[in-house]
């Protein structure tokens, strides 16, 4: 029965671990970034808690879409673990270090799952990537102008203050 099924499945097996493991990766990013804002708000960085409990809800709604999408698929989406949050940190700067190699992580991922759906010539997945392949361009270019604010504000006097503070105001123009 099982091959039978697996013939009426829309993606390969070794497609639907990729995306499985991409689900669990999608769901260990929102953990990581609750504990960045939960580490943020103890320290009094009340604009960068906000930005990664956000970042959190994103990855989430990430997480969601790749575990809808395996269904739709005909495949079996499992529910992750995740285990091993890191819960303190250094300092500020190494939470936004942190965040971006992260997203640079998560990047990988998806344009490993990419191109094995390339050799394999599944042209729906690739489309169905191609939505977080745009998010990802997103979600690393904030993360590296967070960063940033490290360089151009300086993290002395009121500079922390200061990078909280304008974190909020990062945007990202896709038009540009």
């Amino acid at each position: 029965m099982r091959d039978l099924v697996r013939v009426k499945t829309l993606i390969s097996e070794n497609i639907e671990v990729l995306l499985n493991r991409q689900i669990k990766m999608e769901a260990f990013s929102s953990s990581v970034y609750l504990s960045m804002a939960s580490w943020c708000n103890r320290n009094g960085y009340d604009y960068s808690a906000d930005y990664f409990f956000k970042q959190a809800e994103e990855e989430r709604q990430h997480q969601l879409k790749f575990f809808k999408y395996v269904l739709d698929m005909g495949g079996n989406a499992v529910s992750p673990d995740a285990n091993g949050i890191k819960q303190e940190f250094i300092g500020f700067r190494e939470v936004f270090e942190e965040a971006l190699e992260q997203e640079i992580n998560v990047t990988q991922s998806i344009k490993n799952i990419y191109a094995s759906c390339l050799k394999e010539q599944d042209f729906v997945t690739m489309e169905f990537l191609n939505w977080f392949l745009k998010e990802q361009r997103e979600e690393e270019y904030k993360a590296r102008r967070a960063l940033e604010l490290f360089d151009v504000i300086g993290e002395e006097g009121i500079g922390r203050w200061q990078i909280d503070k304008h974190v909020k105001d990062i945007k990202y123009d896709a038009e540009a």
